[in-house]
C-alpha cells in the first residue's frame, strides 16, 4: 500500500476513532496509566502519530504538539482539544528543529514503510534527556489483534504491518544513535473482567515467564551519548551476476555515490542474455561511478565470484549487492552509515523484519531462513536473524583477516554468506543486523535450489557447531 493509500485510509478512519477508543476504555485507560507514570505533567512532549489528540490531552503537558500525517486526524484533534497544537506531518520526513522533554510514539511503528528513517529523523526533536516513549505490540499476540480487528473491536491498520519483536526495535534504535532504558511487556488481560482483570494485568503480568507476554511491549530510550563521528570511507559496491541484464539499467539509475569515492565491481559468470553488454552500456551514462567488470570463467557460484570481486576491489568498504535487486539499491546508504558511524564491523543485511511483497520468498525458503537463524544465533553467540540476505558490508582490512583464516572452516560454502558469517565470528567482530525491505524480483530466476542447497547449509551449520562450540 502505497503513503497516499494510506493517508486516505485514515483520513477516513477519523470520525470513528474517539468512538472507538471509548469502546475499548479499559485498555486505553491502562495505557494511559502508563504513560503518566512515566510522563510528569508539566513536560514538553512530542506525540507523532497523535491520531485525533486525546492521549496528548490527557498528559496534561506546558507544552503539547501532535503530529499525524492524516489531515482528517489532525483536523479532528484541533476541533477537540483548541488550546493544544497539531500539524499535519510525516515522520518519515519530519520538518520539525524544536527539542522535547518526551516524545511519545504509540501504535506507530507497525503502520511505518522505514522505521529506521523515522528513527534517523528523530534527532531533530531530541536532546540528551529527552525519553523516547514508543508502544508497540507484541508479535506474539499477532493471530489476536487481527482477529480484533476483523470483529470490529480495534481499528484496522492498512496494508501489512510490521511486527516487531523487542530485539529488532532495539536494534533500530541503536543504529539510530539511541539505547533503551527501560523496556518490558504489559497487559496480559486486554478486556475488562472484574478482579480478574487487575490480578493479571497488576500482578501476573510482573511475573517470570508471564511478563515476556503482555500484549504491548514498551521501550523508554535515550539518545547515546557521545556519538562518535562519522568515518569517511571509500566504498567498493561488489555485485556478483549471472542472467541479469534486465536488472542493470535499473541498478544504476538508483545506485548512490557513498562515502568519499564508490566504485561498482562486478563478476559474471558466464551470462547468455547479453549482461556483460548491458554492464558496459549503462557504465557509460554513470561517468561518476568507476566500474570494473570481471568475467567469472564459468558458472563457478557465488563465493566464488564474492571472493574473485573482493579481490579486485579498491575501497576500504566492501557491499555486496546481489543483481536481482530484492534489495534496492539506495538501501545501501544506511549499511554505509552503519558502518562509517562504527554500529558494527559486519553489517548484515535482515530481510525478516519489515513484511516482504508477495512473491519475494516463497513459504519453505522462508521457514528455512528463520530455522538457520536460530540455528545460527546460538552457535555464534550473536543474534542473527537472517543468515542468507545477500546484502553484506565489512572493512577490507577485516575481510582480509576473514580471508586469511578461512582454512580454519573449509571452503565448502557456495554462497559465500557462511564463509563471510563464520569468520566474522571466529574474529570476534561485531555482527550488526539492518532490517532491508525484500522486494520480488522483477527480472531473472533464482541460483539457489530448495532442497539441494538446504541439505548444504544444514551440514555448514554443523560445521559451524564443531569449530565455533565444541571448540
Amino acid at each position: 500500500m502505497t503513503k497516499e493509500e494510506k493517508i486516505k485510509y485514515f483520513d477516513g478512519e477519523a470520525p470513528a476513532r474517539d468512538a472507538r477508543r471509548a469502546r475499548n476504555r479499559h485498555y486505553y485507560r491502562e495505557l494511559l496509566s502508563f504513560f503518566r507514570f512515566v510522563i510528569p505533567k508539566g513536560a514538553s512532549v512530542l506525540e507523532l502519530g497523535s491520531g485525533t489528540g486525546g492521549l496528548l490531552a490527557e498528559l496534561e503537558p506546558a507544552r503539547a504538539l501532535g503530529v499525524d500525517f492524516s489531515p482528517a486526524m489532525t483536523a479532528a484533534a484541533k476541533a477537540a482539544h483548541p488550546a493544544l497544537e497539531f500539524r499535519t506531518g510525516d515522520i518519515e520526513a519530519l520538518d520539525l528543529n524544536e527539542k522535547f522533554d518526551y516524545v511519545v510514539m504509540q501504535d506507530l511503528l507497525g503502520c511505518l514503510d522505514d522505521i529506521w528513517l523515522a528513527f534517523r529523523n528523530l534527532h531533530k526533536v531530541t536532546k540528551p534527556d529527552t525519553r523516547l516513549v514508543i508502544i508497540s505490540y507484541n508479535p506474539l499476540w499477532e493471530p489476536l489483534v487481527i482477529l480484533a480487528e476483523a470483529a470490529g473491536l480495534k481499528g484496522k491498520n492498512p496494508g501489512q504491518q510490521n511486527w516487531l519483536a523487542m530485539a529488532d526495535i532495539e536494534n533500530l534504535l541503536y543504529l539510530n544513535g539511541y539505547e533503551p532504558v527501560k523496556k518490558g511487556c504489559r497487559f496480559l488481560m486486554p478486556f475488562y473482567i472484574p478482579l480478574v482483570s487487575e490480578f493479571f494485568n497488576r500482578f501476573l503480568a510482573k511475573m517470570p515467564f508471564f511478563k515476556e507476554l503482555g500484549l504491548i511491549q514498551f521501550i523508554v530510550a535515550r539518545e547515546t551519548p557521545a556519538r562518535p563521528k562519522a568515518h569517511d570511507y571509500s566504498v567498493s559496491v561488489m555485485v556478483p551476476c549471472r542472467d541479469e541484464a534486465g536488472n542493470m539499467e535499473r541498478l544504476f539509475r538508483e545506485l548512490p555515490v557513498l562515502g568519499k569515492s564508490t566504485e561498482l565491481v562486478f563478476v559474471d559468470g558466464n551470462s547468455s542474455d547479453g549482461t556483460v553488454e548491458k554492464i558496459k552500456e549503462e557504465a557509460a551514462k554513470r561517468p561518476d561511478i568507476p566500474v570494473k567488470v570481471l568475467l567469472q570463467g564459468g558458472a563457478f557460484g557465488k563465493a566464488d565470484a564474492v571472493r574473485k570481486g573482493f579481490d579486485a576491489c579498491t575501497g576500504e568498504v566492501l557491499m555486496i549487492l546481489d543483481a536481482d535487486l530484492t534489495v534496492v539499491p539506495q538501501d545501501l546508504k544506511k549499511f554505509y552509515a552503519a558502518i562509517a558511524e562504527g554500529k558494527g564491523e559486519f553489517i548484515n543485511g535482515s530481510r525478516l523484519v519489515y513484511p516482504m511483497e508477495k512473491g519475494a520468498m516463497r513459504f519453505l525458503n522462508m521457514i528455512g531462513n528463520k530455522t538457520f537463524s536460530l540455528i545460527f544465533t546460538w552457535t555464534l553467540g550473536q543474534r542473527i536473524k537472517d543468515t542468507l540476505c545477500g546484502t553484506k558490508v565489512l572493512l577490507k582490512s577485516n575481510y582480509e583477516r576473514i580471508k586469511a583464516g578461512r582454512s580454519y572452516f573449509g571452503e565448502f560454502d557456495p554462497f559465500g554468506d557462511f564463509d563471510l558469517l563464520f569468520g566474522a565470528s571466529k574474529l570476534n567482530l561485531k555482527i550488526t543486523e539492518l532490517p532491508v525491505s525484500y522486494r520480488e524480483r522483477k527480472y531473472g530466476v533464482t541460483k539457489i535450489s530448495r532442497f539441494r542447497h538446504g541439505l548444504l547449509l544444514f551440514r555448514m551449520a554443523f560445521i559451524a557447531f564443531i569449530k565455533l562450540k565444541l571448540r
